[in-house]
């Protein structure tokens, strides 16, 4: 019994002694990445990987004091390494959201387009739906948004051939667009309502 409680206050006092790191794994638009990885590496060993929750929150604790590599994966993004994170014992680091990952464009058909009034100048706000156009002529919804305050927007799928519409509509006025898609890339379109800004 003493044995046992010896054994347990050295493990208690080991739990104790070491650190962790905490955070957020995030898009560059801020939005958290569910199940991203995150990789304690030290001396090109992994030594604890955490995963994060459903709005990108991670902790990996149990961590020796000292420096560390920390790795971040998530599907669809590129890779993301913080360099010589120390780690010290007692306490849990916080990284806040500076654990951020960029798309991968090597897995992903990203639609980016922007909408414009017939001046030229951008359209906030304008409604983006996006459908696939089947071989007989028929649509499906796929996805919907808005463009941003640069009259901007952005969509992203899954690899494979296919006849996308663009459809913006602001202000009563719609205008579409037609493009075709394939390999991940990134395809680009713009779309001119029949409207003058000074028609809002």
């Amino acid at each position: 019994m003493a044995a046992a409680v010896l054994l347990l206050a050295a493990f208690s006092a080991y739990a104790q002694s070491s650190g962790g790191v905490k955070g957020k794994v995030r898009t560059t638009n801020g939005g958290g990445i569910a199940g991203a990885t995150v990789t304690a590496r030290q001396k090109g060993n992994d030594i604890k990987t955490a995963t994060a929750n459903a709005k990108g929150e991670f902790l990996l604790d149990g961590l020796d004091s000292g420096l560390y590599n920390l790795v971040f994966d998530a599907n669809g993004y590129s890779s993301g390494v913080l360099y010589n994170i120390e780690v010290k014992k007692n306490k849990v680091q916080d990284l806040g959201e500076r654990l951020m990952l960029s798309t991968d464009k090597g897995t992903q058909v990203i639609v980016n387009g922007s909408v414009f009034y017939k001046e030229g100048t951008s359209v906030t706000a304008a409604k983006i739906e996006l459908e696939v156009v089947n071989s007989d002529g028929s649509t499906k919804k796929l996805s919907s948004g808005y463009t941003s305050s640069n009259g901007e927007f952005t969509f992203r799928l899954k690899p494979g051939t296919a006849k996308l519409r663009v459809t913006a509509k602001f202000n009563g006025v719609t205008g579409s667009k037609d493009i075709e898609v394939s390999e991940a890339a990134i395809y680009r379109l713009a779309i001119t309502l029949d409207i003058s800004r000074s028609d809002k």
